[in-house]
């Protein structure tokens, strides 16, 4: 079924008295643009969707811009009705899912590492026309009007937080990190950071409105990335299902199964593979 509201389905956590989480996706049988394969829908949509915003005095910092114009708009009205007099925008990396509301921030500060905005130039023409990775397109594309390089401290209010550069998911991740309470939102490799929680930008739902991912779930990454190495030289291991994989982490409940993440694990695999063999 394709829903003709975007954002019907879009639902407001807070999982910590500061922050919110937007959150979309996960719903069974609904699609938001089209029943053929598309960035969105077979993406963000179905595993599931959250952009961030803390918020502290009058000022608000939105974590990524969501899926859609249509969310992004849900975000600003839902900041402007609360009052704040400073909002900005910060982008953790360059994929569509994550930059597709921007211009609902046009007026603002949109904060990026310098790779993001070097992808983002890069594949603008492609982006706006729907022919980089398909409809839909993002038209106009708003690209951040400020970057840094390895890390950024910002004010939120009282609250303090750090953007830390990071080559995890794509290049140009950005995390974000609040010092004095050990919160990480996006997920990090290292293990030596003081984390006491992780709020991811794709995951389950009932975790992050609960106050999001304890730390071992950089160990369950962990235990992937090495699962898929192993596949390279052990051909055995390419054709265990997801659930396989990783049953130490699902079994110490680290992490909690979903199966749509079946088919980004089969592409995993054979981008891997591909890699290893070019």
């Amino acid at each position: 079924m394709i829903e003709t509201n975007p954002v019907a389905h879009l639902r407001v956590l807070k999982p910590l008295p500061f922050a919110y989480a937007f959150y979309d996706g996960r719903i069974a049988n609904v699609r938001l643009h089209s029943d053929g394969e598309n960035w969105l829908d077979d993406g963000g949509f179905s595993l599931g969707t959250a952009s961030y915003v803390l918020t502290d005095e009058d000022d608000a910092l939105v974590y990524d811009a969501h899926l859609s114009l249509a969310h992004a708009k849900k975000i600003r009205t839902f900041l402007d009705r609360l009052g704040m007099k400073r909002i900005r925008l910060v982008l953790s990396h360059h994929h569509l899912d994550h930059v597709a509301g921007n211009e609902a921030f046009a007026d603002c500060e949109i904060i990026a590492h310098e790779l993001t905005l070097a992808h983002l130039e890069a594949n603008r023409a492609g982006i706006e026309s729907g022919s980089h990775h398909g409809a839909p397109a993002i038209s106009p594309l708003i690209l951040p009007n400020m970057v840094y390089q390895d890390h950024l401290k910002l004010d939120v209010g009282r609250l303090r937080v750090h953007l830390r550069h990071a080559n995890i998911h794509s290049d140009d991740a950005t995390l974000l990190y609040i010092d004095d309470l050990a919160l990480l939102f996006e997920l990090d490799r290292l293990w030596s950071w003081p984390i006491s929680r992780i709020m991811p930008n794709h995951g389950d739902p009932l975790v992050i409105s609960g106050g999001g991912y304890e730390k071992t779930l950089i160990r369950a990454t962990q235990q992937y990335i090495r699962m898929l190495k192993r596949s390279v030289n052990e051909p055995e291991l390419r054709s265990w299902d997801l659930a396989t994989l990783i049953a130490g982490p699902l079994q110490a409940k680290w992490v909690n199964y979903f199966a749509p993440y079946e088919a980004v694990h089969r592409g995993n695999v054979a981008k891997v593979v591909a890699a290893k063999v070019s």
